[in-house]
This record gives structure tokens, C-alpha cells and sequence, in this order.
């Protein structure tokens, strides 16, 4: 029983956040697009003919057309069906760490924290295309997801501590990692550029920093930063040494620093504690 329990939740629990990436498969094309998010409704950006439901089932929809529009026939890009799967999968990962740490015990607290992590992750993954495709980070999706993560924390605060006390707390938690990741992403930005005499990050790079703060707090923003350096640099490097990329031609960094807030998310803690333990056992 427990078996087929845990089967259908994740089965639930995948469809719903399949559903999330069919809402940000729209966000990822149509904010940078100055478009609005609800009209009008779905269609082929091609022969613009409305989708019908059927047709905008999450990663379904896609396999049954084979790929193509059912009306004109012009091939649909397979990253649709892979951010819907992608944010689904995230989903599932997200449900199940939280549920395995309380237990599948349902708090308010745990509850609270997989909506809250649900919607950072689903943040992460819109900026982190969007960056991807355009070289820009919304301000829309930067201060909007930046808010949210404060109130969340309010929330989460309130949920543990069930006091204004723990409002106060939690909240200063996510305002104190918001103002060190612009401050830390501002100060590399003019090093870099006055290092490389050339920009060497946006500015829309260091609100995503400041957003990433508001959820994470400034101890697991450092390491998101640190590890979206490191594998940003690893990956800029050998996108140069195979001649993909010149040294000169901009490159994203939202999609590290997205990979590496979500890491964090999930890993964090744990590296943090390997870290104090092998570098300063005494403590």
C-alpha cells in the first residue's frame, strides 16, 4: 500500500508540475516578447490558430502531434515537452526531499516549504531560458520572484516560530541575502570589467543574485554564487577551447547561477557541513 501511495503522489505531483511548465514554456516566450501572459490564449506562434485543450496536455500534447503543429503542420521545438518534464521531475525532487525529512508527516511548516521551493525552482527555470535565449533577465520575473521569496520567508517564519519573533527572523534572513547578492555581483561586475576592459556580467545578473538571497539567505547565496562561477567557468572554457565560443562573445550566467541556487537548494546544508568539517574540524 505504501508502495502504490508514494507511486500516485509522485505520479500527482509530476502532472502538477508538468502543468507549472506548460505555464512557463508561455512565460519564457512571450515576457521577453512584451507580450501579455492570459491573452491571447495558446497558439502556434507560426499559423497563430488557438490550441485546443487536447492539444496543450503537458508533454503528451507534444508526442501525440509527433512533434508538429496539428493545423499547419510546422515542427514544434522539442524544449517545450523538455521544460515541462524538466519542471515536472523538479517538482517530484522537491516533494519528496521535504517529505522524506518530516516524514510524509503534513505541516504547515513542510507544506509551506515545498510551495515556497516550487515556485523558486519554477523562477529558476524561467529566468534560466530566458537568459539562455535572449541575454537579459527580466526585471518583471527578478523583483517579482524577489518579493515572493520575502513573503515566503515571512511565512515559513511565522510557521516555525508561530510568533512575530520568527517573522522578523526569517524575513531579515531574506533581506540580509538579498542585499549581499547585489552587493557581492556588483562588486565582481566592476572588477571584471575594469580586469577584462570589457562587461563582464549584466546587471540583470546581479538582481538574480539578490533574488536568489531573498529565498536561499546570504550563507547558501555564497554558495550558489561559488558553484555557478565554477561551473561557469569550466563550461566557458571548454565551449572556447572547442570553438563554440570566442573569448570575447557574451555568455549567460543566469543559467549557472540558476544551476547553482538549485544545488544549494537541495545540497546545500550538506556541503556547508562537509566543508566546516574538513576545513575547520574544531569547530
Amino acid at each position: 500500500m505504501d508502495g502504490l501511495f508514494s507511486g500516485l503522489m509522485t505520479l500527482l505531483i509530476f502532472i502538477l508540475g508538468a502543468s507549472v511548465g506548460s505555464f512557463l514554456n508561455v512565460v519564457i516566450y512571450r515576457i521577453p516578447a512584451g507580450l501579455s501572459l492570459l491573452h491571447p490564449p495558446s497558439r502556434c506562434p507560426h499559423c497563430l490558430h488557438r490550441l485546443q485543450p487536447h492539444d496543450n496536455v503537458p508533454v503528451l500534447g507534444w508526442l501525440w502531434l509527433k512533434g508538429r503543429c496539428r493545423y499547419c503542420r510546422t515542427a514544434i521545438a522539442p524544449r517545450y515537452p523538455m521544460v515541462e518534464a524538466t519542471t515536472g521531475i523538479l517538482f517530484v525532487l522537491v516533494f519528496w526531499s521535504f517529505a522524506q525529512a518530516s516524514g510524509l508527516a503534513l505541516t504547515t511548516g513542510s507544506l509551506l516549504q515545498t510551495v515556497s521551493s516550487w515556485a523558486f525552482v519554477s523562477w529558476l527555470l524561467a529566468l534560466a531560458l530566458i537568459d539562455l535565449d535572449t541575454l537579459t533577465l527580466p526585471n518583471s520575473l527578478t523583483q517579482s520572484g524577489l518579493v515572493v521569496g520575502l513573503v515566503f520567508q515571512a511565512l515559513l517564519g511565522w510557521a516555525t516560530g508561530a510568533d512575530w519573533v520568527g517573522v522578523a527572523h526569517s524575513l531579515m534572513t531574506g533581506i540580509l541575502g538579498a542585499v549581499v547578492g547585489i552587493w557581492v555581483f556588483d562588486l565582481i561586475t566592476i572588477l571584471g570589467s575594469v580586469a577584462f576592459g570589457q562587461t563582464a556580467m549584466g546587471g540583470g545578473d546581479a538582481k538574480l543574485a539578490a533574488m536568489m538571497g531573498a529565498w536561499l539567505g546570504w550563507k547558501l547565496l555564497l554558495l550558489a554564487g561559488f558553484l555557478a562561477c565554477a561551473i561557469g567557468a569550466f563550461a566557458g572554457g571548454g565551449a572556447i577551447a572547442v570553438g563554440l565560443l570566442n573569448r570575447r562573445q557574451p555568455m549567460p550566467f543566469g543559467p549557472f547561477l540558476a544551476l547553482g541556487a538549485i544545488v544549494s537548494a537541495f545540497l546545500g546544508e550538506k556541503i556547508l557541513s562537509i566543508y566546516v568539517q574538513l576545513f575547520f574540524p574544531t569547530l
